[in-house]
């Protein structure tokens, strides 16, 4: 069944778009660059891995929803990997401004997203969503112990927060 769903992701507008722009930056992406599997021990439904494409979690994810969510979040890494001369995942500032990017970019923090999550804040929730989920990220890399993490994200927030390329702006 999740085969059927990750066929399906490729009609989206946005994944369309991230794919398209990719090509157009030499980064041409395959369909067996998405692949579903079963993740043990793994925290998230998907992940972006460089150099193998974008994997998603079969066993942790429900809903065609969800599906294109993940994929768009993680698309957007592969094109800041794709685009960056010398984007390095094991620095926090790098993976924080990528994930500041991917949660802003691809609608993680959207008001009824967040309400699902029993996240009930009415104004400004999108960026507190996004602060507490780049924190999320940034905790499972080691090299990010301590105020790392924060200062990092805090560091670089203003513009990789304003950085909507490949979009004209943010969706």
């Amino acid at each position: 069944m999740l085969l059927l769903i990750l066929t399906r992701f490729s009609l989206v507008p946005k994944v369309k778009l991230l794919r398209r722009r990719m090509a157009e930056a030499g980064c041409a992406v395959k369909d067996n660059f998405f692949r579903a599997v079963v993740c043990q021990g793994r925290k998230g439904m998907a992940y972006f891995a460089l150099g193998h494409g974008i994997f998603v979690c079969s066993n942790h994810v429900r809903f065609q929803d969800e599906v294109n969510q993940l994929i768009i979040h993680e698309l957007i890494h592969a094109y800041d990997d794709c685009r960056a001369v010398n984007l390095q995942w094991n620095n926090c500032a790098h993976q924080a401004c990528s994930e500041i990017r991917a949660g802003h970019l691809s609608g993680d923090c959207h008001f009824m997203r967040e309400l699902l999550r029993g996240h009930f804040k009415l104004r400004g929730h999108e960026p507190e969503c996004i602060r507490r989920r780049v924190l999320l990220s940034l905790f499972s890399n080691p090299n990010c112990v301590g105020s790392a993490a924060k200062d990092s994200m805090e560091d670089v927030w203003d513009i990789c927060y304003n950085d909507t390329q490949p979009f004209d702006k943010a969706p």
